[in-house]
C-alpha cells in the first residue's frame, strides 16, 4: 500500500479520513441534503439528455431505437408479461420515481412546508395558476381534434431542473425563495399525479380496478397493525402495480399509493431514545478497556447493533425511505429516464415547421408564458386579497422571476406527453420537442432575471 492510499489522521486522535471523505462527514439540514441532491440530480438529467439527442441524431439512431424498442418478459407457466425497455422504463422503473415523490409530498403535507397552511397558501395558489393556465393556453392553440389531448404537458414543473438553476444563484437570492420554490413544485406535483390518474387512464377494467381497490386498502391495513418493514409493503405495490396495469390507471400511480400508507410515526420515542443511548454508551464504555478491536469484542460489537437498531427505530419509516431511495432514484432512475425519452430526431431543415406546429407552439406557450401568467398573476391575487404572505426577504419580483424558471418542465411533461399521444408519434414528437424547447427558454430568461435582480440588490 502506498503512503498516498494511507487514510490521514484528523486533528481528533482516533479518527481517520480516507480521500474524499471529509466531505461526506458533513452534516446537513432535512432540507439542505434535499436540495444538494435535487440540483445534482438536475446536471445528470442535463447530461442524460444531451446524450440522448446526440445519440437520436447521429450514425447510432437506428442502434439506439432497437434498443427502445427490444422486447423483455417476465413469465411463469401460463402467465406473462411483456413489454419494450422503454415501456419498462415508463411503466415499471419510474413508479419508485412516483414513490420518493408520494413520500415527499407526504412529508410536506405533515411537517413541511405544506403543513401550515397560512405558509403554504402561497406557494399551494401559485401552483394552481401554474397548472390551470398552462393549460387553457394550450387548449387555445389546439382546442379541437387529437391533439387536445396534450392539454396536461405543460402543467408540470421539473424540480430537480428548476432548483439546480436556482441554487446556482444561491449567492444572489434569499434561502426562502428556494424553499418556495420546492414546495411550489412539490404542490405541482401533486396536482400532476391527480391529472394522470383522472384524465390519462385507458379503458377501465373494472374487475382490476375493484382488486387494486382491495390491494390499497390492505396497505393502509398494514399502517394501522403497525407494520414497519418495507418489504410487505413492496410486496403489495408489487400486486397492485400488476392490476393497474391491467385496470387501465396508469401503473406507476402505485408508487404514490404505497407512499402515502408508509408510517409516519417512530417505534420509539425520542426521549426514550436518549435515555437508551446514554444506557448503551455506558455499557460501550464498559466493554471498552477489556479488547479495544470491535471486530474480536463480541460485547462491543452486540452494544453496536443495538444502537443500529435503536437508531433506525426512532425514525420514522418514511424517513428512512425517502432518505435511502432519493439518491438511487435521483442518480439513476430520473437519467435513464431521460435518456429513453429525451431522443428526439432534429430535422434541422424543417426546424422551422416543427416549431410552428400547433402541438408545439402550445406546449411552448403553455409553459414559457402559462407558468409565468399563471403563478405570479396568481401569487398577486392572493397577496393582494390577504390570502398569503411573501417569503421573509423576498420581493415579488422575484417571485415572478421564480415564476419563469417554473417553466422548466422536463420529466413529468414529458411522461405527461408518453401518455398522451402513445398512439400519435408525430405529436409526442412536437410535444416533446416543445418541452425541450421551453424548458431550455424558461431556464436562460429565469436565470438572467434572477442574476439581474441579485446584482441590482448588490449595487443598491
Amino acid at each position: 500500500m502506498t503512503e498516498q492510499n494511507i487514510p490521514k489522521k484528523s486533528a481528533l486522535k482516533g479518527i481517520f479520513y480516507a480521500p474524499w471523505e471529509r466531505t461526506f462527514d458533513k452534516i446537513l439540514s432535512p432540507f439542505e441534503d434535499f436540495i444538494h441532491r435535487e440540483t445534482t440530480s438536475g446536471l445528470l438529467l442535463m447530461g442524460a439528455a444531451i446524450i440522448a439527442l446526440i445519440l437520436a441524431n447521429s450514425f447510432m439512431a437506428d442502434t439506439y431505437l432497437h434498443v427502445l424498442h427490444t422486447h423483455m418478459g417476465i413469465s411463469v407457466g401460463s402467465w406473462e408479461i411483456d413489454m419494450s425497455l422503454h415501456h419498462w422504463v415508463n411503466d415499471g422503473l419510474m413508479t419508485l420515481f412516483f414513490f420518493v415523490v408520494g413520500m415527499e409530498l407526504k412529508r410536506e403535507i405533515l411537517v413541511g412546508e405544506l403543513a401550515d397552511l397560512r405558509q403554504a397558501a402561497l406557494p399551494i395558489v401559485a401552483a394552481i395558476g401554474g397548472m390551470v393556465m398552462p393549460a387553457l393556453i394550450y387548449l387555445a392553440v389546439n382546442h379541437g381534434g387529437d391533439a387536445a389531448r396534450g392539454w396536461g404537458v405543460p402543467m408540470a414543473t421539473d424540480i430537480a431542473f428548476a432548483v439546480g438553476v436556482l441554487v446556482l444563484l444561491a449567492g444572489r437570492v434569499p434561502k426562502s425563495l428556494i424553499t418556495f420554490l420546492v414546495a411550489l413544485a412539490i404542490a405541482d406535483d401533486l396536482g400532476a399525479v391527480l391529472v394522470i390518474a383522472l384524465f390519462y387512464t385507458q379503458q377501465l377494467a373494472l374487475d382490476w380496478l375493484a382488486g387494486s381497490g382491495l390491494l390499497v386498502a390492505l396497505l393502509f391495513f398494514l399502517n394501522y397493525v403497525g407494520v414497519r418493514r418495507p418489504l410487505p409493503y413492496f410486496a403489495v405495490t408489487t400486486l397492485l402495480w400488476y392490476a393497474l396495469l391491467q385496470s387501465g390507471v396508469h401503473a406507476t400511480l402505485a408508487g404514490v399509493l404505497c407512499a402515502f400508507a408508509i408510517p409516519a410515526k417512530p417505534k420509539y420515542d425520542p426521549r426514550l431514545f436518549s435515555v437508551r443511548v446514554k444506557e448503551l454508551i455506558g455499557r460501550f464504555d464498559s466493554h471498552h478497556p477489556e479488547d479495544a478491536n470491535i471486530m474480536t469484542n463480541e460485547k462491543l460489537h452486540s452494544v453496536v447493533q443495538t444502537l443500529e437498531h435503536g437508531v433506525h427505530s426512532v425514525q420514522t419509516p418514511l424517513q428512512r425511505l425517502e432518505h435511502g431511495l432519493h439518491l438511487p432514484v435521483a442518480f439513476l432512475v430520473i437519467p435513464i429516464f431521460s435518456l429513453f425519452n429525451a431522443g428526439i430526431p432534429i430535422a434541422f431543415g424543417a426546424m422551422g415547421e416543427t416549431l410552428s406546429h400547433p402541438v408545439t407552439l402550445g406546449v411552448m406557450a403553455g409553459l414559457v408564458l402559462g407558468k409565468f401568467i399563471g403563478i405570479t398573476g396568481a401569487s398577486w391575487l392572493a397577496l393582494r386579497f390577504g390570502l398569503a404572505q411573501l417569503p421573509s426577504n423576498t420581493r415579488f419580483s422575484q417571485i415572478a422571476a421564480v415564476s419563469m424558471l417554473a417553466g422548466i418542465g422536463f420529466t413529468m411533461s414529458i411522461f405527461i406527453s408518453e401518455l398522451g399521444f402513445a398512439t400519435q408519434p408525430e405529436y409526442l414528437l412536437m410535444a416533446k420537442t416543445g418541452v425541450l424547447a421551453a424548458s431550455l427558454l424558461a431556464g436562460l430568461v429565469g436565470f438572467a432575471w434572477l442574476w439581474w435582480l441579485g446584482r441590482r440588490a448588490d449595487l443598491a
